[in-house]
């Protein structure tokens, strides 16, 4: 057995025995527990390609993937995207363009579980379009002071540290944009309610607002101006992150779905003897096993730095497509029973929704793909 299929098999036990008997009350509740995170750290499981001496593992992009593709295995998938918030997006970021001082203060606390990240780029009239955000970041002497709000922000309520997107020159549209690294606990951040959603309901997702928040200068995460080009650069991880859960999610659905045919009787016989229940199932093996390669291909050229952004929203846009039609197909399946909230496939239906919207919807994706087409 190899490292990658060990480590599988602790990220599954760990989940099952910390993770599993309690989700049904957090999603019961509509709440995820900040003192998750310290569960997650403690078992090695936030942020584990980070390097050694900030905290991580120092192991390759696929056992970050691991991690989110056995949560979703499990059914919790609103619980793999706050994970792949903290590890694949705000930790990269941090990684990639922060100072030192801005690394060494939060990659450990964000491996350990100590500290919860978010990214706050969303907001109430600029979804895709991030020229169109009208928060701003002033300039005055030393430090930069914040204006404006942030909405579906994922590890919002709990976030202790959130990068926050902001135009430093509101002139310039998308080559005004700059990012910065904002403690949550500096006066003029605040957090509203968490939002009532259809999915996902064990998940953190709340609105932010910035009132005259004043922050040093050494916030700014890398260079002034230069916001919009790190998250076209960081993107292709995001969006590859979210093909791989869409597949682990899918894979879970058809594991599901076989089980309940099998044992399900329909005119004195198994369901999954009648010809209609075998092809649909071998309609979503075949498309699982297809999205499957397109992603262990992109993960590849991933790691070699070879991905571009057009491969990264395809393999988003194809695969969260993918996924919708497979719990659809796999609901059906189950017949009332598919719409009964007890059954994963019930939450997996609604769960599975948002993946064809954030990290670039897949209209958005397509026009991507499209522009490189005729360039």
């Amino acid at each position: 057995m190899d490292e990658l299929a060990i480590f599988k098999d602790a990220v599954r036990k760990a989940v099952s025995q910390e993770i599993a008997p309690l989700h049904k009350e957090w999603e019961a509740n509509g709440n995820l527990p900040k003192s998750v995170w310290k569960t997650l750290g403690n078992a090695g499981l936030l942020c584990v390609d980070l390097p050694e001496n900030y905290g991580g593992s120092g192991v390759s992009f696929q056992f970050s993937q691991v991690v989110l593709q056995e949560l979703c295995r499990l059914g919790f998938i609103g619980l793999s995207g706050s994970v792949a918030i903290q590890s694949d997006i705000v930790a990269q970021y941090i990684l990639h363009i922060g100072s030192e001082e801005q690394k060494s203060t939060w990659l450990p606390k964000m491996a350990a579980g100590d500290a919860v990240a978010a990214i706050a780029m969303t907001e109430p009239a600029a979804g895709s379009d991030l020229q169109g955000m009208k928060t701003t970041a002033i300039k005055q002497g030393d430090h930069y002071i914040i204006n404006g709000s942030k909405t579906f922000i994922t590890n919002g309520g709990h976030a202790d540290v959130v990068i926050v997107c902001a135009k430093t020159d509101p002139k310039e549209g998308s080559k005004g944009i700059s990012l910065f690294l904002v403690d949550a606990t500096t006066a003029g951040f605040s957090r509203g309610q968490q939002l009532e959603k259809i999915g996902q309901h064990a998940g953190d997702t709340t609105e932010l607002f910035f009132n005259d928040l004043r922050v040093p200068a050494s916030s700014l995460l890398g260079i002034e101006n230069q916001g919009f080009l790190y998250l076209m650069k960081e993107l292709p991880r995001e969006r590859l992150a979210v093909a791989s859960s869409a597949v682990a999610v899918a894979e879970a659905c058809l594991d599901w779905t076989l089980q309940y045919v099998k044992e399900r009787k329909a005119f004195g016989r198994p369901i999954a003897q009648f010809q209609n229940t075998r092809f649909k199932l071998a309609e979503v093996k075949t498309q699982i096993e297809i999205h499957n390669a397109f992603v262990n291909q992109c993960v590849s050229k991933f790691e070699q730095g070879r991905m571009t952004l057009s491969e990264a929203a395809m393999v988003k846009l194809s695969t969260t497509e993918m996924l919708c039609k497979v719990t659809d197909e796999c609901l059906q399946l189950f017949g009332g029973y598919g719409y009964m909230t007890e059954y994963p496939i019930a939450r997996a239906f609604t769960d599975a929704r948002v993946l064809k919207i954030y990290a670039g919807t897949s209209e958005i994706m397509k026009e991507m793909i499209g522009r490189e087409l005729i360039a």
